[in-house]
């Protein structure tokens, strides 16, 4: 009788021990929750708060509309429209650049590489999200740059060019993981499908998998994009620091993230309208992956299928 009360009391105390790991699992994953929570919330407060004083010297129409950018030398010009446009035109360039090959990667690796060539390369392509966006800036200036320059000589030493090159392959890995992960989902009854009607292997992965797989592809595709969006060092070394509208990707621009590292060496004193002006394009640039998120996400829903 002794032995069986015994029995139920360390049942009960391994019950009790277990409600309360269950417990410290559960609220520890909720806090980490609330801190990704929180510190959302106190960036979108910084910004707000700093941007705030920025626009009580500067109106928002001159900022958003403004067609040059010169805010550290007199006469003091706030239109961050050539930022925004030197932004675009090194991850549109990127994108052009990664999307493609990417994707095309992601086929081989899904439909045509054997398991052993598989094993190895595609840990070797994730293996660029390890490198040090530095290391891919100085990359671009000792080596694509020159490269560029024997092709077409009037490409200046720091360039869009160069700064997409280079950044196309910082977000290839993303794509091509993603996009691998989403044709690798699609259900096996649909490629055994299409083999059982007569259609080559070409086919089946243009005709069946692509379209099957739109929803995860354009998820990579996106994320990839966003990725080159925030992307600071290797442009800020690559494509210089001249904010200008010109579309030549051999010319020098400036990056909304180059712009930010410039002001924010330590040379520009605190709490002045240069100083502020980071916090404004930050802000920006905060808004403008925010609404690509949500773009995205919207796109996604729409696209999305479910498969028996």
């Amino acid at each position: 009788m002794s032995n069986l009360r015994t029995a139920n009391i360390e049942a009960k105390d391994a019950r009790i021990k277990v409600r309360w790991i269950e417990f410290t699992i559960v609220r520890s994953l909720m806090i980490c929750a609330l801190i990704s929570v929180v510190t959302t919330l106190a960036i979108v407060v910084i910004l707000a708060k700093e941007s705030s004083g920025f626009f009580q010297e500067v109106s928002i129409y001159s900022f958003l509309a403004g067609l040059e950018w010169n805010p550290l030398i007199e006469p003091r010009q706030f239109g961050v429209i050539p930022l925004v446009l030197g932004t675009l035109l090194v991850s549109v360039g990127a994108c052009i650049i990664a999307i493609p090959i990417g994707l095309g990667t992601a086929i081989y690796l899904s439909e045509y590489a054997s398991q052993k060539t598989r094993q190895w390369l595609k840990p070797t392509i994730e293996l660029l999200a390890g490198v040090p966006s530095v290391v891919f800036g100085y990359f671009a200036v000792t080596s694509i740059t020159p490269l560029l320059q024997s092709v077409f000589p009037s490409t200046e030493i720091f360039n869009a060019a160069s700064a997409a090159i280079v950044l196309s392959f910082m977000v290839l890995p993303t794509i091509t993981s993603l996009s691998d992960d989403a044709l690798s989902a699609v259900p096996r009854s649909l490629r055994e499908g299409g083999y059982a009607l007569a259609a080559t292997k070409r086919e089946v992965s243009l005709g069946i998998l692509l379209p099957a797989a739109t929803s995860g592809i354009l998820a990579a595709c996106i994320l990839g994009f966003s990725r080159a969006i925030g992307e600071t060092m290797a442009v800020a070394l690559a494509a210089g620091s001249t904010p200008n509208l010109s579309l030549n990707p051999l010319q020098s621009a400036q990056t909304m993230t180059g712009y930010i590292v410039q002001v924010s060496m330590g040379d520009t004193p605190h709490g002045s309208v240069e100083y502020q002006s980071i916090f404004a394009v930050a802000a920006l640039l905060f808004l403008m992956t925010f609404s690509l998120n949500v773009f995205s996400q919207s796109i996604l829903k729409r696209l999305q299928k479910s498969y028996d």
